[in-house]
């Protein structure tokens, strides 16, 4: 018997199999391409999600050596927020529109001033409106192209088109809902308010559920295109953020994920709902019934240790990938390395990893990256760890509201490329001042919502009983005893803190 997580990413689709155990048994990925045919917008052709997620499951079938009729429940993950649109027939209407499309500025200030402002948002959808979210992307679509509008009958997420090609249903989950711009996550589910206010008809909106629940059946028509069995149970499955802290074993209070891919995310689960009074972090609901969570997001964690990497470390980015640097050796490797031998606070020298603007703590398109402290006696390897201690300090920063909202903090689990290295790690417990650890699966989304999909056949009781039962730690990282070294990350914090605040206007006047 085996579980299939399929998780829908912007670059491509996962798909993952994995016995009652949770033992992994095989993953294929299939890419797909990205279109961006204005500046700021960013587009996808739904059907190549389908065509990917076809290639993929046929080809983790076959590596798995599996039959369609051992697949006993299947668990859906992906990119959250894409506008996905249908007519009455169930026929795409135009390309979806990403979380990562920029052009709907003005509709999120409309959308704020028809609420009644910021705070209003907030009692509404425990979130502000933000460029990536969906319903400021239909009213673009209402604005800019009427006559598509005007065919309008479904909206979808990137993950619940799947589920309709897979099943013929139209649903949806309380995690994916909640970053709509028209959810009301404190009561998951559907804010008739805010739709009235945008007239947008309810009737659009696909049925919700929460995530562990059966919301549909693998059709005859799929189940012969993709190799599986007609009447497979499809469970909610969750937003990709939300699916990868099932995977990873946030389901606790406490125990809180800091991820370090191009961008840097904090995740931390709660037991009741909570929001930042100014919507700084998103409030979520989790994918388990009545747990929400709340999220930090740094835009170049691991994007700034990339940039650094190929403009500073190793020169011309066009070069980079044919550096002769020994026949195994990864430069993140050669460098992180370097950086050890700097002490803490890299002789002075701070780093702001705001390369391509921020959203937490300054949700501020306008922020600039930095290098403040430098003198003639740093070196390269300098360079390299106030850029890593910058990242850190910026997940830090999401941390710090995490606390602020009364939640508490006894353990982070490293997640993503930064989580490799052990120098980084023991960083992260020196700064954060708490337990770092690792645990025994680099699965992510794809394993979290195959775990549901156990829930919801019942395998498991709960997605909490499942993580406990398939995840183990691994390796546990203590902050350092030296007082020195705290010290000086806490004070090297301290000054890391200040120069947002005194450099945000020139940053603004740098970008006219």
């Amino acid at each position: 018997m085996a579980l299939l997580g399929i998780d829908l990413g912007t670059s491509s689709v996962k798909a993952l199999l994995i016995d009652e155990q949770g033992t992994p048994l095989a993953s294929a990925t299939v890419e797909y391409p990205l279109s961006a045919p204005k500046p700021l917008w960013s587009e996808q052709d739904p059907a190549d999600w389908w065509r990917g997620t076809g290639e993929a499951v046929r080809a983790v079938m076959a590596k798995a050596g599996l039959s369609a009729a051992d697949v006993r429940g299947i668990g859906l993950s992906g990119q959250m927020h894409g506008l996905t649109l249908l007519d009455k027939e169930g026929q795409v209407l135009r390309p979806a529109i990403l979380w990562n499309d920029q052009r709907t500025g003005p509709q999120c200030e409309t959308i704020t001033q028809l609420a009644g402002g910021k705070q209003r948002v907030l009692e509404l959808t425990a979130n502000v409106v933000l460029p990536g979210f969906t319903a400021p992307k239909l009213l673009w679509v209402r604005e800019n192209e009427p006559d598509i509008y005007a065919r309008v009958a479904h909206v979808l997420l990137p993950k619940d088109y799947i589920r309709y090609k897979l099943s013929g249903e139209f649903a949806t989950e309380v995690s994916d809902a909640s970053g709509m711009s028209v959810f009301d996550v404190r009561n998951r589910t559907w804010s008739d308010e805010m739709l009235r206010i945008l007239d947008i008809p309810r009737a659009w909106m696909p049925r919700c559920a929460e995530s562990h629940e059966v919301t549909a059946s693998v059709s005859q028509s799929a189940a012969q295109e993709l190799g599986l069995q007609a009447g497979t149970p499809i469970v909610g499955g969750g937003g990709d953020n939300a699916a990868a802290a099932v995977g990873n074993g946030i389901v606790r209070e406490g125990v809180v994920s800091a991820s370090i891919g191009t961008s840097g995310v904090v995740f931390a689960s709660s037991e009741h709902f909570v929001m930042e009074p100014e919507g700084n972090v998103h409030a979520f609901c989790h994918a388990l019934p009545q747990m929400w969570h709340v999220m930090g997001v740094m835009l170049s964690a691991g994007g700034s240790l990339r940039w650094h990497r190929d403009v500073i470390a190793y020169g011309d980015p066009a070069l980079t990938g044919r550096r002769t640097l020994g026949s195994d050796t990864d430069p993140y490797d050669i460098m992180l390395a370097q950086a050890a031998h700097v002490p803490a606070g890299a002789e002075g020298l701070l780093f702001l990893p705001y390369l391509t603007g921020e959203r937490c703590p300054y949700p501020d398109p306008l922020a600039r990256g930095a290098f403040v402290g430098l003198t003639i006696r740093h070196t390269q390897a300098h360079l390299t760890r106030a850029v890593v201690e910058g990242i850190t300090f910026g997940l830090a920063d999401s941390l710090a509201l995490v606390r602020g909202l009364g939640i508490p903090i006894h353990e982070v689990r490293a997640v993503g490329g930064g989580a490799r290295s052990a120098f980084w790690r023991q960083l992260m417990a020196d700064v954060f001042q708490t337990e770092i650890t690792l645990i025994n699966s680099a699965e992510g989304a794809a394993f979290g919502v195959a775990l549901l999909a156990g829930v919801g056949i019942g395998i498991w009781r709960t997605a909490r009983e499942a993580c406990d039962a398939t995840l183990k730690v691994t390796t546990r990282v203590e902050p350092t005893r030296d007082s020195a070294v705290r010290n000086r990350y806490a004070d090297m914090y301290a000054r890391y803190r200040e120069l947002y605040p005194a450099l945000k206007n020139t940053f603004a006047q740098l970008s006219t």
